[in-house]
């Protein structure tokens, strides 16, 4: 097995089309066909169905799919590691980060970073607890950053900030006269982040440990980006869980009340993969992070 055949077979599972994924890897139709068939002969097992003009990865395909990229993304961080032998930090360094992170702490320690390192490219992706631990697992991202609770053995972390979860609601909504009690929390109605969130799973987390079993709230509307929990709940009728980052503004500007109930602190924290090489680019930007922990 060759690098170029596991860079041939991404490129056309990812796109689920020979012509377009071998034009991404600058190959003709045939020279593609050919790099998958003896990678499949070699080992036994098919890799593609071909119906038609379609093809759609087998059972065999999905499994591999995983671990191909996995692969390819050693071999380019191996290639990297080289590469920067004496040199300063440069290229590129990719982050993917939660929402609230995103939006709310990470942007100041992106323009810090860049004005010290003019010569390196950011580039940002959001998505939730979930997706950002599976990116740096498959090597799509350098570092990750995250509000929930992983368990994978393969990443290490680090505690970068905290963060204060709120309940919220509108304004006339019975609890900012009465604050609930558990069995008033249970009825809600809620409306919530999706979950793999890290505000939902960190909600989720502060009550069971106060004894509150999440699966008993009724949750009326499950959505899936912060601003979206804010303009609903505002509303009226509801109660969220947000930030209390992302809540100031709405707060100060009374659309929305904050509800006498506490929940525990959640970490933010930092990703990375224990058997990936982190290149300068990525050591650099950690080394600012102990200056801006809040």
């Amino acid at each position: 097995m060759t690098l170029e055949q596991l860079r041939i077979f991404v490129a056309v599972a990812e796109r689920e089309h020979l012509t377009r994924g071998a034009a991404a890897v600058h190959l003709s139709p045939s020279a593609a066909s050919t790099a998958i068939r003896q990678l499949e002969q070699r080992y036994g097992t098919p890799l593609f169905n071909r119906v038609g003009r379609q093809i759609e990865l087998t059972e065999s395909g999905e499994r591999f799919l995983p671990e191909a990229r996995r692969a390819l993304a050693a071999a380019a961080a191996a290639e990297l590691a080289l590469s920067e032998v004496g040199q300063q930090p440069s290229g590129s360094l990719r982050l993917q980060a939660s929402q609230t992170v995103a939006a709310y702490w990470l942007p100041p320690v992106l323009m810090r970073f860049h004005a010290g390192h003019l010569a390196v490219e950011l580039t940002l992706t959001i998505g939730n607890t979930e997706t950002v631990s599976q990116a740096i697992l498959d090597g799509a991202a350098d570092l990750g950053f995250i509000e929930g609770e992983i368990d994978e053995p393969a990443l290490a972390m680090r505690l970068v900030a905290t963060d204060r979860l709120l309940v919220l609601t509108a304004p006339d909504h019975p609890w900012a006269t009465t604050p609930p009690d558990y069995a008033a929390l249970a009825r809600g109605p809620w409306i919530l982040r999706e979950r793999g969130s890290g505000t939902r799973s960190a909600f989720e987390a502060s009550l069971s440990a106060d004894g509150i079993d999440p699966s008993t709230l009724e949750v009326a509307l499950t959505l899936p980006s912060n601003e979206a929990i804010l303009t609903a709940v505002a509303s009226g009728g509801y109660a969220g869980v947000l930030s209390e980052r992302v809540a100031a503004a709405a707060l100060a500007a009374g659309q929305l009340r904050r509800i006498d109930f506490d929940l525990r602190p959640r970490p933010f924290r930092m990703l990375w993969h224990k058997e990936r090489y982190r290149t300068r680019a990525a050591q650099a930007f950690e080394a600012l992070l102990p200056r801006h922990i809040r």
